[in-house]
């Protein structure tokens, strides 16, 4: 049954990362489709443009505690938890740095825990499109032991979802490549010619609101690709055609590319690029059809393409009220 029917009993879901770029959009969905959601956040002034939404609470909390976790899901009976939450950067270590090891690991471990410890049947899971225990990057090989961690509890089902790199209003990604476009005569680009398949944000926030709704998606993973696959380079002069501001991409050999990223690395505040990041790059991102693989489409969900709206959030500086009117579908 879908959540727009009405059901007599309205789905209560706490969404971790719920604040965030993807959860934003997630939320609004959820709070239209007449699901009850509950938002934690260690600062609640980051979630604020959340607290008008129907049927929506934002608590706050630290996800990150054990105590605080449970302390959320007692007393709330909840139908879902969903974890959106994760980093794109992380401090060195084998196989992953200890960044990586809390935020893909350890907190899927909790929350699944908690779960089972509170009747909470259903966990969705944030993955990434290429996680795997062999993978090139410490950011892959983290999230694939993520995976291990939320299908771990029987009494939990987990339906884990691997987007590519993901796209709309306010990502860090294709506004990105606009905005040092703006303000730089040319773009030198590490890893040009890696392969990604770039999937609209509310896409993904469909493809969650569907799994939800969907019994047999328990226990599935789902690929969420796009429906067209880019070279790096490719859109990042995209990115600056849309916005108005194109310059020439200079591709870098691998050795400029990784030095770029260390000098990145050692400036304050989290990094424009770092070597791992290079490293997840090298593999692309793109979908490897194999047997018995799920995508948006096994969810109903029609792909929306990349040309179809960037030039709608690139080409204009949107007032804020503005950007939460379309994350809320207004």
């Amino acid at each position: 049954m879908a959540f727009s029917e009405a059901p007599a009993h309205m789905p209560a879901v706490l969404v971790v990362g719920g604040s965030g770029f993807i959860g934003s959009h997630l939320v609004a969905k959820l709070s239209a489709s007449g699901a009850r959601v509950v938002v934690p956040t260690r600062r609640y002034e980051r979630a604020k443009h959340l607290i008008f939404l129907p049927r929506v609470e934002v608590v706050e909390a630290d996800v990150g505690q054990e105590a605080a976790l449970r302390r959320l899901l007692r007393g709330q009976h909840l139908d879902a938890v969903v974890n959106l939450a994760g980093r794109l950067h992380s401090d060195t270590g084998a196989p992953y740095g200890r960044a990586f090891a809390l935020a893909h690991v350890e907190l899927p471990r909790r929350i699944v825990a908690a779960c089972a410890a509170h009747g909470v049947t259903r966990y969705l899971h944030m993955s990434a499109l290429g996680a795997a225990a062999a993978a090139p990057s410490m950011y892959l090989r983290s999230k694939a032991d993520g995976e291990l961690a939320a299908a771990a509890n029987p009494a939990v089902a987990a339906t884990i979802f691997r987007p590519s790199v993901v796209f709309g209003p306010e990502d860090k990604f294709l506004n990105l490549f606009a905005r040092l476009q703006r303000h730089l005569p040319l773009l030198p680009l590490a890893c040009a010619g890696a392969r990604l398949q770039p999937v609209y944000v509310e896409d993904v926030a469909q493809a969650f609101v569907a799994a939800l709704a969907r019994p047999d998606s328990r226990r599935r993973v789902y690929e969420l690709a796009g429906p067209d696959i880019f070279t790096l380079a490719e859109l990042a002069r995209l990115a600056g055609r849309y916005a108005g501001h194109a310059r020439p991409v200079v591709a870098l050999p691998a050795a400029l590319g990784r030095l770029q990223a260390l000098l990145f690395e050692c400036l304050p505040g989290a990094p424009l690029l770092s070597r791992d990041n290079l490293d997840s790059l090298r593999k692309g991102s793109v979908l490897a059809p194999h047997p018995g693989a799920l995508t948006a489409a096994a969810l109903g969900i029609k792909l929306t393409p990349l040309e179809a709206v960037a030039p709608l959030f690139l080409g204009r500086a949107l007032p804020r009220v503005d950007r939460f009117r379309s994350r809320a579908g207004h």
